[in-house]
């Protein structure tokens, strides 16, 4: 599982036009899964997500996370985060998982995270066309792979 975590003071996903999910200051989070994924990796994910302090304290130190600053989370399925690029100028996606794995991971993913936080995670639609809207913080962006916890 790969994830990609952006700081915002904003952030929506826009469907045909409707805005289906929207935060004001917390965290963006993209998230790409592969077969192999289990619910360890889900879970270690959500861990890290919850408590990841990339939030300013009084003193202006990333030393918060986001449940400290009571921010939200928008979450929003990506495939494309598990593009191999080895080869050629054309990404593959071969090692994404495909809808029958992947939506299932990505529901278990968002339940975990909301359980973590105490609160409910806004989210994109599984394989819609999203427009994803973010007003970065920082910017800080954070790349994690849950294959490399060591």
């Amino acid at each position: 599982m790969r994830v990609v975590i952006q700081r915002v003071l904003e952030s929506s996903v826009t469907v045909d036009g409707q805005c289906i999910g929207a935060i004001g200051r917390g965290m963006m989070v993209l998230c790409g899964f592969e077969p192999a994924d289990t619910e360890e990796d889900l879970a270690w994910t959500a861990r890290k997500i919850a408590g990841l302090r990339i939030f300013d304290d009084a003193e202006g130190v990333m030393n918060l996370p986001v449940t400290a600053v009571d921010g939200g989370i928008l979450v929003v399925s990506q495939f494309t985060l598990m593009a191999s690029t080895k080869k050629g100028n054309r990404p593959s996606y071969i090692g994404a998982a495909g809808p029958d794995i992947a939506i299932p991971l990505y529901e278990r993913f968002k339940a975990l995270l909301s359980a973590e936080t105490g609160k409910p995670v806004e989210c994109g639609r599984f394989g819609a066309e999203m427009k994803v809207a973010l007003v970065n913080d920082g910017p800080v962006t954070i790349c994690m792979d849950s294959k490399n916890k060591q």
